[in-house]
């Protein structure tokens, strides 16, 4: 189980959602507590106990707009982080940091920020099985091929294991991989898909539209904020018996590398205390 304090982790993330829900309220924009989130809202009426991270999701046109404005929108310390905004950021989607803080999340990933939540686009999906089927395969190899990119080669020395990451660097590189991994997810719009999915869901992750709908309040932590339209069927198709809970050994954590509540973690990089 992790080491840091889970209840005080909730509450600081809690107010990274709370930021996102004013600025989309404000400038109309759409999204969803989602995944563990969402089930968390509907089993335990917020954050399932052990779980240490919050996911939102945004219909791609949203989402676009978001990283746009973002800078502009949310109150310090909040500030929206993603390749198109860092290129040294080493995932395909985006996250809502709180700059007050420090996280390290792997120590082979180095990448420094603040507690933050995932922000996923929501995209299109190929009506055809097939197709849809190649289509996420060809996402998943270009994720795994950004996590290599930016793995550190040298965690384990400077023999065999080192050569995979030095390989997608160097053959492809960072930049080059996030763009190609960008034009995948946007290859099939939103707004002209019935099927949509959140790619880091996988092939199970492909739904009907109509099954997140509208956002729709709901009740989290006792705060009004916005969820599926239609969570009983949305959860069963995730979950299916999404009411029981897992066993102690299948709830899963994150288990951070490193967690500071009081340090900005800009003062930590400038401290060299890495």
């Amino acid at each position: 189980m992790a080491e840091y304090d889970l209840k005080r982790l909730h509450q600081c993330i809690l107010g990274n959602l709370l930021a996102v829900d004013e600025v989309c309220r404000r400038h109309g924009l759409r999204y969803y507590i989602y995944d563990g989130t969402m089930l968390g809202a509907v089993r335990h009426g917020g954050f399932i106990p052990w779980d240490d991270d919050l996911d939102i999701a945004m219909p791609r046109e949203d989402y676009e707009v978001f990283i746009n404005n973002a800078h502009e929108w949310l109150p310090a310390p909040y500030e929206f982080v993603s390749f198109e905004t860092d290129h040294s950021y080493p995932l395909p989607f985006g996250k809502v940091q709180d700059s007050s803080t420090t996280l390290i999340e792997r120590a082979h990933l180095p990448y420094l920020g603040g507690l933050y939540i995932d922000v996923f686009p929501i995209d299109g999906l190929p009506d055809s099985t097939l197709m849809r089927r190649l289509h996420l395969v060809r996402y998943d190899f270009l994720k795994k091929a950004v996590y290599w990119a930016y793995r550190d080669p040298y965690r384990h020395g400077r023999g065999p294991s080192s050569w995979i990451p030095l390989f997608f660097r160097s053959v492809f590189g960072q930049e080059r991989l996030q763009r190609a991994t960008r034009r995948c997810l946007r290859k099939y719009p939103f707004a002209e898909s019935r099927l949509v999915c959140v790619f880091d869901d996988g092939f199970h992750g492909a739904m009907e539209k109509s099954l997140i709908g509208q956002p729709t309040p709901v009740a989290f932590e006792g705060k009004e904020v916005w969820g599926v339209e239609h969570p009983e069927e949305y959860l069963t198709h995730m979950y299916g018996d999404y009411m029981t809970p897992p066993p102690h050994d299948e709830q899963r954590q994150h288990r951070f590398h490193y967690v500071d509540f009081d340090k900005p973690y800009r003062t930590y990089d400038e401290q060299n205390i890495l």
